[in-house]
């Protein structure tokens, strides 16, 4: 059974940056397909990022050239780093892990205020 926690999350004024992390537990992480998803109030959760096993990635159109996505294979962790945030960035922010299976964190909250 495979478990993702997430951390990282919290306040940070606009301009400012985040890391977050998510540590998977289970067997075979490099064989997943990682992601970064994100929820704001009101609004469907939609794909920040994805890195593949060949650390191939892939990135929605709002965050290019802000946040990168990267793993940890040793670690078996998936790094989300997010620089020049901005308001609109404000959501809880959840950890994917896609094979044969899809996994879920519990996620964890952005908020980008001043």
């Amino acid at each position: 059974q495979v478990q993702l926690v997430e951390s990282g999350g919290g306040l940070v004024q606009p301009g400012g940056s985040l890391r977050l992390s998510c540590t998977f537990s289970g067997s075979s992480f490099s064989a997943y397909v990682m992601g970064w998803y994100r929820q704001a109030p009101g609004k469907q959760r939609e794909l920040v990022a994805i890195v593949t096993s060949l650390r191939n990635t892939n990135y929605a159109d709002s965050v290019k050239g802000r946040f990168a996505i990267s793993r940890d294979n040793v670690k078996r962790t998936v790094y989300l780093q997010m620089n020049s945030l901005k308001t609109e960035d404000t959501a809880v922010y959840y950890c994917n892990a896609q094979a044969m299976s899809t996994y879920w964190g519990q996620g964890t909250q952005v908020t980008v205020s001043s």
